[in-house]
């Protein structure tokens, strides 16, 4: 498992509010599109430097094709890129702070010591 690509995914999407809207609407088709045009860049760098190599795994393009925050919390994406995209994506269907309030109770089960974010 890549959590490296898996916040990758989380941190470019959440930047741009085309590829949110897009993520909401049709989750697996810009997971798709996302690790076809956006895996291999090359962060913060010019177009044009990439790699060839970086591929979401079939469970970590699952949860994140279906809106799993919970699984990917558990695979150790970074909490704060799955909560920030997340609010992003769901808060206007939620009254205020409702969708963080589902996000703790849903994430509830988890203790101490949470899964290892490091990439």
């Amino acid at each position: 498992m890549s959590k490296y690509l898996l916040n990758k995914f989380l941190f470019t999407v959440d930047r741009d509010p085309e590829l949110v809207e897009s993520y909401r609407q049709d989750p697996r088709a810009t997971v798709a599109r996302w690790e076809e045009e956006y895996a291999n860049r090359i962060l913060n760098c010019v177009t044009g430097e990439s790699s060839t190599w970086l591929r979401l795994e079939d469970a970590e393009r699952e949860a994140l094709a279906t809106h799993d925050y919970v699984t990917l919390f558990e695979m150790g994406a970074h909490p704060f890129l799955t909560l920030t995209l997340f609010i992003g994506l769901f808060e206007r269907d939620h009254p205020p702070m409702g969708f963080q309030t589902e996000y703790a109770r849903r994430l509830a089960h988890m203790s101490l010591p949470y899964p290892d974010i490091a990439t």
